[in-house]
């Protein structure tokens, strides 16, 4: 159930203004969606995705994690936790408008907005459009009119940063309004499983805890030096959170990074020729986002993923935006050649375009088809 815990985020002393930050976090985002427009599957174990041998879960219901299903999980792997589960094919075009939505009712409290995803997003509100006067209140009316707007529920954490925010949605999901307030921040962050610090994934977490790092006290008790020689350009991130700092600004406009698209095949296939066959959608999907987009790439990656999911990556960068979508098959097609003979079977294609440049320089001149 929510907190309705009212304290706010406060000055922690005169001269330093306080910031409010809110984050946003959906519940079971795409599985809620379909919960909701079909009655039938409220309340059972759901997961969006493909039920095939080779499908993947995309989202899963409250009532399937029960199971152990999350998303990223083969759909054999989900069945096996979940005889019971029901698969039901992802509709992203209904996501997106739902989403939307939802961005609506954001604007309608702050133009300082940062969406993570469609169903995530970070919220400055130290200035709120509405006069209300705590941040624990805009959140709370945020939450209200989501479920009044589209029928679904929305976690929200309130604090003095982006950090604490996102751990605050995260700790008593779902249906969760929890607020970090700069009193509490260090030592809440101190006592927190390091498994639980946004930013710190599973390779990490494990690292980590080999080096006797599980809460966020061990970690503030690492110098940076430390910190630098386990874990290298991330250690100045590790150690302020782990002392509940973090600067960055709500980006209201975020600058998208890279530009991909990937297929995950139906049958595994060694075969060059049919490799290449499957590329041309790929391709296709990318050049046609970088048009829409007005953005052009100097590097160029290829993802391979294969039978036994070992993940491999082939990059080339050039010293100008790729010109063409024939010159990005042509790129692509090298880094395809790079990466045979092959030793196993690939289950798994994508390209991207990184090192962006945006405008109509950067932009894409043309849109052909052809290899």
């Amino acid at each position: 159930m929510p907190d309705d815990t009212t304290t706010d985020p406060a000055t922690p002393d005169s001269t330093t203004p306080v910031r409010k930050i809110i984050h946003i976090d959906m519940d079971a985002f795409y599985a809620s969606v379909e919960q909701r427009d079909d009655p039938g599957l409220r309340g059972r174990p759901l997961a969006v995705g493909g039920s095939r041998e080779r499908g993947v879960v995309a989202a899963a219901s409250y009532e399937a994690r029960v199971f152990g299903v999350r998303s990223a999980m083969p759909s054999v792997t989900a069945r096996r936790l979940c005889p019971d589960l029901v698969f039901v094919k992802p509709r992203f075009e209904v996501y997106k408008a739902v989403s939307a939505e939802i961005q609506a009712v954001f604007a309608r409290h702050t133009p300082i907005i940062e969406p993570l995803s469609l169903d995530e997003a970070y919220l400055d509100v130290t200035e709120n459009l509405q006069g209300f006067a705590t941040a624990t209140e805009v959140a709370r009316a945020i939450r209200a009119e989501i479920l009044a707007r589209t029928g679904l529920v929305a976690s929200a954490g309130v604090s003095y940063n982006k950090f604490l925010a996102k751990v605050a949605s995260d700790y008593r999901k779902p249906d969760a309004l929890f607020v970090i307030t700069p009193a509490m921040g260090p030592a809440f962050v101190e006592a927190l499983p390091i498994g639980r610090f946004h930013g710190v994934g599973p390779v990490t977490e494990a690292k980590m805890k080999r080096l006797g790092i599980l809460t966020g006290g061990d970690l503030r008790a690492r110098s940076l030096a430390e910190l630098q020689a386990a874990f290298g350009s991330s250690a100045g991130y590790y150690y302020a959170v782990s002392r509940g700092i973090d600067e960055r600004p709500v980006r209201a406009h975020r600058i998208r990074k890279s530009v991909g698209a990937e297929n995950t095949f139906s049958d595994d296939t060694t075969e060059f020729a049919v490799l290449v066959e499957r590329l041309q959608p790929i391709l296709d999907k990318v050049w046609a986002a970088c048009a829409s987009k007005g953005v052009g790439g100097r590097t160029v990656t290829l993802k391979v993923k294969f039978s036994d999911f070992e993940q491999i990556t082939r990059a080339r960068s050039l010293p100008a935006p790729v010109a063409s979508r024939d010159a990005l098959a042509q790129i692509s097609l090298g880094l395809l050649r790079d990466v045979f003979p092959l030793r196993r079977s690939v289950r798994l294609i994508g390209v991207s375009l990184s090192s962006l440049h945006h405008g109509a320089d950067a932009a894409p001149r043309q849109l052909g088809l052809a290899v």
